[in-house]
This record gives structure tokens, sequence and C-alpha cells, in this order.
């Protein structure tokens, strides 16, 4: 059965986020972040997080901008909007980006691919919302949130 983890580097030490990763035998995390490069992402910034997962623990990193919510919609949530009406502006964002494709395209290339996103429970990430679109569209996949 295919699996897709998530995950939110948000609260947890670089320590205990490698140590989920390779506890769940995580194969290639996939960066859904809009803002990936700020000096606030500490041991995620983009780079950074490429560098240390695949040189130092042979996990494959991939940057998919377009499994991330726009700037404004984004915004429009930091700035007090509803999980619900995140919600339905960002699904319909997902089919016009063809992220069903994107998904089916990562599952192929990844045995364990990892959504990264910021926040440290999925409950009202984007994150969740990738992972639950995708599971929606391919047969049998399960979503494990790390």
């Amino acid at each position: 059965m295919p699996t897709v983890y998530t995950i939110g580097y948000q609260g947890k030490s670089l320590a205990k986020f490698i140590g989920r990763l390779r506890e769940s035998g995580v194969t290639a995390v996939i960066d859904v972040r809009l803002r990936n490069t700020s000096q606030l992402a500490g041991y995620t910034k983009r780079d950074d997080l490429a560098f240390l997962l695949t040189r130092g623990f042979g996990i494959a990193y991939e940057h998919r901008l377009e499994l991330a919510p726009t700037a404004e919609i984004l915004d429009e949530r930091r700035a007090g909007g509803t999980w619900e009406e995140y919600v339905l502006r960002f699904r319909p964002q997902l089919e016009e980006r063809g992220a069903l494709a994107v998904g089916r395209e990562v599952l192929a290339r990844y045995l364990a691919p990892c959504l990264l996103c910021t926040e440290a429970s999925a409950q009202e990430c984007h994150r969740s919302l990738v992972a639950d679109y995708w599971a929606e569209g391919i047969p049998d996949l399960a979503v494990v949130h790390l």
C-alpha cells in the first residue's frame, strides 16, 4: 500500500525531526512551504535542509512550490482568516496546479515521501489538505502524520 507521510518542524529539535523521518523510513522530504528561505526557518531553511537530508542521511529533498498556498491565501489566514475560508480557497488551487499529477509523480519516484510544512500539528496545516487530496485521487494511499 502506498504511503505519504507529513511532518511539521515547528517545536521539534533537529534530532527529533530527523529521528521521526528515519524511524518512519522516509525516503524523500517534499517541501510544500511557500516561504522556505527565511532565517526564521532555522535548520529547515531550503538549501541547508536539502544539504543536511541528502548528504547526512540519504533522504532526497524537493521543493514543490505548486503544493504551497499562494501568498494571498497564506497571508489572509495569518491575518485571522478562518480555517474553513482557507480550505475553500486552497482546495481549488490544488486542482488548478495539477496537484494530483504531482502526487502520482512523487509516489512513483519515492517509496516513502513526506510532505514538510511549518506547523507542528497537521490538524490545520495545508500539508494535510495536500495529503488528503492525494488520498482522494490515488487508490489505497495511506496518510501518516508524524
